[in-house]
């Protein structure tokens, strides 16, 4: 997947000749007869319509998805919708925004955008934003790992609570999960290979989101707790009343969490590459297919995990069930899908980081096996270090969601549209250059009210908890 540059050739040579550098080349020739199928000069797409929506939709899943039910229970019904589809509508017009912005010179990765916009700045700017995002969302996917694989084992082993044995120790299990699973996977040459992986792990979710739906209707309310676990608080007349509009500490966070929850952008590209016959228009519908059978996913997800708990809903629904029966034997069934989901994404999120140190330490080299793994290695080991050795990421979750997905969301994407369409093509009073220029301030906007309620939640030293991606 990695950028392989053109050496001889009619393109590369008119394009240095002209001074432009290769990754600013057009996507043609130029052939003023096929001007309506643009392609990439230097890569051939061979992955299918179908598999590239796989790719696009496991890259928007993620843990974020375990939350929502708790965001809902902060917002009510009718307010959470409204923000689900807002986000969701903003997070199409950004991927419009990005794909017009890279139409133009052909550009296929988000560094490569922030170059062109930017100069080096933008490059360097673009790479450690999607890395320190992506490294925050493989986190968040790994501590699910060492967090719910041990109950998975200590369920299937009939035992209520975990023994001291090497085999229900979370750290040595998201090493052995790495080796044995996510490695292989990282290792393969083009994101489009993925595409099965990420079908399984998208029917995995289906089954998670099935388990809710069915458990609607199997836990009365109030809950009938089980073994140790007891009620937070007393049972109120409208403990099992629906709300369809809240207001409290918690709702601040919720477009944090649903924001973080529909960050895929740094896959469009990679995505848009490997698309066999890649139009914009067709990609496009890639972003707007995976988007909304997103959004149905997570809306479903929330309304049925919400009204089976209510206000008894915790920030990770799974450990909600766990008060009811945690040798349930769906519920194990979920928590193992879920695992499998979460793993098998892991390698599709770690393919733009491995894109963005290329982009900054390796330019104009050639796709090469030894660098591939290698970075796939360090990066990898990075990250189980940093799940082994932080007990509580929730804070460090808080400033990715608050600061890397409003970034990758709005600010960028506007940015990149004002700067590298001409101004001969749309003048800065233009309508889609003013309506970017807003997309970008919503971002700023959105950025400096969630850093302020994070900043005041600390100040308070009230623990609330953040949705992963």
């Amino acid at each position: 997947m990695e950028m392989e540059k053109i050496t001889n050739g009619i393109n590369h040579d008119g394009a240095m000749e002209a001074g432009i550098p290769p990754e600013e080349e057009k996507f043609l020739q130029h052939k003023d007869n096929d001007l309506k199928r643009p392609q990439f000069t230097d890569f051939e797409g061979k992955t299918s319509f179908g598999m590239s929506i796989f790719n696009l939709s496991n890259a928007i899943m993620g843990s974020g998805i375990l939350g929502l039910a708790y965001a809902m229970s902060n917002t009510g019904i009718v307010l959470f919708l409204i923000l689900l589809t807002c986000i969701a509508c903003l997070s199409s017009y950004s991927i419009h925004l990005l794909l017009r912005s890279a139409g133009v010179v052909g550009i296929r990765a988000y560094e490569q955008l922030g170059q062109r916009a930017f100069g080096h700045p933008g490059k360097i700017l673009a790479a450690v934003i999607i890395t320190f995002h992506n490294i925050g969302a493989m986190s968040s996917y790994l501590f699910i790992v060492k967090s719910e694989l041990p109950l998975v084992i200590q369920a299937f082993r009939g035992q209520i609570s975990i023994t001291e044995n090497w085999f229900m120790n979370g750290n040595y299990l998201i090493i052995i999960v790495t080796i044995c699973v996510i490695f292989p996977l990282a290792t393969m040459k083009h994101l489009g290979y993925l595409g099965y992986t990420s079908g399984f792990s998208l029917s995995c979710m289906v089954f998670f989101l099935s388990a809710v739906i069915y458990k609607k209707f199997n836990i009365p309310c109030p809950l009938e707790t089980f073994g140790n676990f007891s009620a937070t608080a007393p049972v109120s007349d409208d403990t099992c009343e629906a709300k369809y509009f809240t207001i409290n500490q918690e709702t601040a966070y919720t477009i944090p969490i649903l924001a973080f929850a529909f960050v895929c952008h740094p896959e469009v590209l990679p995505v848009y590459t490997e698309l066999s016959n890649p139009t914009k228009r067709r990609m496009q519908t890639i972003g707007n297919v995976s988007i909304f059978a997103m959004f149905i996913m997570y809306f479903f997800t929330a309304i049925f995990g919400y009204l089976t708990f209510y206000g008894g809903t915790e920030a990770e629904l799974l450990h909600t069930y766990s008060r009811v029966d945690p040798l349930d034997t769906l519920i194990l069934c979920v928590r193992l899908a879920v695992l499998v989901a979460v793993t098998l994404t892991v390698p599709v999120v770690l393919f733009p980081i491995r894109r963005a140190i290329l982009q900054l330490l390796f330019p104009e080299k050639p796709f090469h096996w030894f660098r591939h793994i290698a970075i796939a290695v360090c990066l990898l080991f990075a990250v189980n270090l940093l799940v082994i050795f932080v007990p509580n990421i929730r804070d460090i979750f808080g400033i990715t969601g608050a600061t890397t997905a409003p970034t990758l969301i709005f600010i960028l994407p506007g940015l990149f549209y004002i700067r590298i369409i001409p101004k001969t093509q749309e003048p800065m009073r233009s309508r889609p250059k003013i309506q970017a220029a807003c997309f970008t301030t919503l971002g700023l906007i959105f950025m400096i009210m969630s850093l302020t309620f994070i900043v005041l939640d600390w100040i308070s030293g009230e623990k609330r908890s953040l949705g992963g991606h």
